[in-house]
């Protein structure tokens, strides 16, 4: 099984420059392939492969008018632009975007032949040697580590990794655990097990207060430097914002806040997700949302974005693999809500502001947990 970690970085101030450096030509290069790739089919009805696209950057454009390409590598991005293309092609994800300077991720590709461990971190191709606040997890002789990229989080720089491990097999109880997952709470397991929803408690609830004021104060700040608009409502500024320092503190005064929200919320779903599967049942039944057509719902789409609960998915998903449990997904038209788990009358009319289930059979109980149940009895 392939695991993953990500490790703090300590760079200094000439690795800084160059990470920024890496990441834009990253950025560059997705955007280029991309740009090429709409421009050869609109001219000659194809499509552009990422080798052609490699070769034109390496051979036509850094000796010539991008000799900055030979500083920081470019072909990952290349690739990724293209594997990003196919998922279209195939209907998996939607059709891939340029990427924003201001908006996209700050990260890079780390060539996995030339990273290496050594004790005080690691030694990179074009970047040397990086401290480390962890070390790197050891490997075998003959194996390389998987995908490595170097990223920002607005605040520090990072290194994820994958690596090969091994698990002994666990032994599992002959438990069938039903998952329902929502908005009122996280997830309420056949078991009887309740998971709360972190977005109500006191402090998450603090700093999205003060997340609102912040924004309010830039929001404030921007409209003081405004001196007119354009026809689409463009705002035009007497000061450029990048030369404001007023405004670039408090972008990043919101960047740190919205940083600090989803470490809070991602650390509880490990937390949460560690608990369900150290019960280590043999299986485990979750219902299948269509998030997308939930945060269509313009009154419960902050809700659910704030739940994650596709993060919440993936990490059971994969810590399931780690233990040796099956993972089942159910069918998303199956109704797990409307149905008795003691009867199996399936009960049409349940609103969803009921959140008791009542049956003509005599069984009273929440609904979620009736949902729960309904899932661990599921079966493909």
């Amino acid at each position: 099984m392939i695991l993953a970690t990500k490790i703090r970085l300590k760079p200094t101030k000439e690795q800084e420059i160059l990470f920024w450096k890496s990441a834009g030509t990253a950025r560059w290069a997705y955007n280029y392939f991309l740009a090429e790739s709409e421009r050869t089919y609109n001219d000659k009805k194809r499509t552009v492969k990422e080798g052609e696209v490699r070769k034109k950057i390496n051979n036509e454009l850094k000796p010539t008018t991008h000799k900055w390409l030979k500083e920081v590598g470019s072909n990952q991005a290349v690739k990724d632009a293209d594997v990003a293309r196919k998922r279209w092609f195939e209907g998996i994800t939607e059709k891939p975007k340029f990427k924003s300077r201001r908006r996209s991720k700050v990260s890079f590709y780390v060539n996995y032949e030339s990273l290496t461990r050594i004790n005080v971190g690691f030694r990179g191709e074009k970047i040397g040697i990086v401290k480390t606040c962890n070390a790197l997890p050891k490997l075998k002789k003959g194996q390389k580590y998987s995908n490595p990229r170097i990223s920002f989080d607005g605040r520090n720089w990072f290194l994820s990794i994958g690596y090969e491990q091994k698990f002994e097999p666990y032994n599992l109880t002959d438990e069938s655990l039903g998952i329902d997952v929502g908005v009122k709470k996280l997830a309420v397991c056949s078991d009887g097990e309740f998971k709360e929803n972190i977005n109500k408690t006191k402090e998450v609830k603090r700093l999205e207060q003060k997340l609102k004021r912040e924004q309010r104060q830039l929001a404030r700040k921007q409209e003081a430097n405004t001196k007119a608009y354009t026809k689409n409502r463009k705002p035009i500024y007497k000061t450029p914002l990048k030369n404001m320092k007023n405004i670039q503190k408090q972008n990043s005064e919101i960047r740190n806040l919205y940083k600090r929200l989803n470490d809070i919320r991602t650390n509880y779903l490990h937390q949460c997700s560690n608990e369900i599967v150290k019960t280590k049942p043999s299986r485990i039944v979750m219902e299948h949302l269509h998030v997308k057509g939930l945060m269509k719902n313009k009154h419960l789409a902050k809700a659910v974005a704030s739940q994650k609960l596709y993060e919440f998915k993936r990490q059971i998903q994969y810590k399931c693999q780690k233990y040796g449990i099956e993972f089942i997904e159910a069918d998303r038209w199956f109704p797990s809500s409307k149905t008795c788990s003691s009867c199996g009358q399936i009960k049409s009319d349940l609103r969803l502001k009921d959140r008791l289930f009542i049956c003509s059979c005599g069984l009273k109980l929440d609904r979620d947990l009736n949902a729960s149940i309904n899932l661990a009895n599921y079966s493909i």
